[in-house]
């Protein structure tokens, strides 16, 4: 028996169909699409919405005219102008103390007197001895002169005579050393001895230190050596006197450099009449090795490299210029600009990553801005 013939259904002949039909479309769907995106771009109202973009938010800060100030740090110690141990040339037992400790003295002052009783009777003794030689001398050199008398006896009587005078000037040489006195004006320390007490030559008895004008040694870098000559001011600040700044001025520069270290040994000098310094204290110095008046400086801020080469940006007609530039000393906050702008440009100061040369720009509030 045969079987009927059944109609065949092609059911991916409809499919692809139909895909055709979806493409064709989307195709139309995505070229008007484009078309709508063209036409709206040429349009005057893009334009003009391009045109009133608002411009990127900047700072801005006024180029400034100061003074630069290039110096050098250092770290040092104030030092004694003038300062020594004051000791005995001759032994002898302490007799008198003329100084209370810290007090100031003068040149001159006494400050020691030493027992002089035996120097004292020595003294007596070379006088008399040497109004005796006197005396035999002239009885000798009358009686030579009326040929009753020898030379040799003259001589003699002659060269004794000043053999006495010099142990006269002896005795009174050392009677003058039982009295210490202060080699130069200053202050005096703690003593180091007590009366009754018997020194030798030598022995310490106190010291004494000029604090008026005090020195202070500090040491720099030997590449300074080109900016440093004597006489540049100073400025000497202490931990012990905080907030008050001593200014002085170079007084030395070591011709030998520190091979260890590389540096440089200074010594300057400054006041301090009131006394209210001590030698000792640790000193912070500033050398000013140059002053510039009239410089031209901006934020630091306003300073970025690119491709090895310092920019800023400056504003112009409400636009940016990237402009380069060379800069000078750096200073806290500042920097100063030797070449590349005027002194009466404005600078960008913060927004820079957000600008290119010639973009429109906002200038905003903050520091330094309109």
């Amino acid at each position: 028996m045969e079987k009927p013939n059944m109609p065949l259904v092609r059911w991916p002949a409809i499919g692809t169909v139909a895909l055709a039909v979806a493409l064709a479309g989307g195709v139309t769907y995505l070229s008007r699409t484009q078309q709508t995106v063209n036409e709206a771009e040429a349009s005057p109202t893009a334009s003009g919405t391009e045109k009133t973009r608002p411009g990127v938010a900047v700072e801005t800060a006024e180029v400034g005219v100061g003074t630069i100030v290039e110096d050098i740090r250092a770290f040092g110690t104030l030092v004694a102008n003038e300062s020594v141990i004051v000791a005995p040339e001759i032994a002898g037992r302490v007799a008198k103390i003329h100084f209370t400790e810290a007090q100031s003295v003068k040149t001159g002052d006494v400050l020691i007197e030493l027992d002089a009783e035996i120097l004292k009777a020595q003294l007596d003794k070379s006088r008399s001895d040497v109004e005796l030689a006197k005396s035999n001398f002239e009885r000798a050199d009358k009686l030579a002169a009326q040929g009753s008398g020898t030379l040799r006896a003259r001589d003699e009587t002659a060269a004794s005579y000043r053999a006495a005078n010099v142990d006269l000037a002896l005795a009174e040489a050392h009677l003058a050393k039982t009295r210490i006195t202060a080699p130069f004006a200053g202050v005096v320390g703690f003593r180091a001895i007590s009366a009754g007490a018997y020194v030798t030559p030598g022995q310490r008895i106190v010291e004494l230190a000029s604090i008026d004008p005090l020195k202070v040694e500090f040491q720099v870098s030997e590449t300074y050596l080109p900016a440093l000559v004597i006489g540049l001011p100073v400025h000497v600040t202490v931990d012990a006197r905080p907030g008050e700044q001593i200014t002085g001025k170079i007084t030395a520069i070591d011709p030998i450099v520190d091979v260890g270290g590389r540096a440089i040994r200074l010594r300057a000098q400054v006041p301090n009449p009131d006394g209210r310094l001590s030698p000792g204290l640790f000193a912070r110095i500033r050398v000013i090795v140059d002053q510039r008046p009239g410089a031209m400086v901006v934020p630091e801020a306003a300073v970025f490299q690119d491709g090895g080469q310092l920019y800023v940006y400056r504003i112009r007609s409400g636009k940016t210029e990237k402009t380069a530039v060379s800069i000078g000393q750096r200073q806290p906050g500042t920097v100063e600009i030797r070449d590349g702008l005027l002194s009466d440009d404005i600078v960008v100061t913060a927004g820079q990553l957000l600008l290119r040369d010639g973009a429109s720009v906002k200038v905003v509030d903050g520091p330094g801005g309109a």
